[in-house]
C-alpha cells in the first residue's frame, strides 16, 4: 500500500465515521425532542404544583395558628379548673368545719 492509498483509506474512514456520527446525532435527536404540547403541559404542570405548595404552606400557616389558639384555650380552661377545684376544696373544709362546730354545739 503507497502512502497516497494510505491517505485517501485513512479520509474515506473518517469520512464514514462522520457520517455515521452525523447520523446517530440527527437520529438520537429526532426521537428526543420535545414537542410543543409537551412543553406547554409540563408547564401548566409546573404551574399547579407551585400553586399547591403554596396551598399546602396556607394550610400549614392555619394549622400552626389554630393549634397555638387551642392550645392558649386549652390552659386558660385549665387554669380555671384548677381555680374551681381550689375553691371547692375550700368550700369542703369550710363545711368541715362547720359540721364540726354544729357537732360539738349539738354535743353539749
Amino acid at each position: 500500500m503507497t502512502r497516497t492509498e494510505f491517505v485517501i483509506a485513512t479520509a474515506a474512514i473518517l469520512f464514514v465515521a462522520f457520517c455515521l456520527g452525523w447520523f446517530a446525532h440527527w437520529l438520537l435527536h429526532r426521537f428526543t425532542r420535545v414537542s410543543r404540547t409537551d412543553m406547554d403541559e409540563m408547564e401548566r404542570m409546573a404551574q399547579e404544583l407551585h400553586d399547591a405548595e403554596e396551598t399546602r404552606d396556607q394550610a400549614i400557616t392555619y394549622m400552626q395558628q389554630r393549634e397555638a389558639e387551642l392550645s392558649n384555650e386549652l390552659q386558660q380552661a385549665e387554669a380555671e379548673r384548677a381555680a374551681a377545684m381550689d375553691g371547692l376544696r375550700a368550700a369542703r373544709r369550710e363545711a368541715e368545719e362547720l359540721r364540726a362546730r354544729l357537732d360539738g354545739t349539738e354535743a353539749r
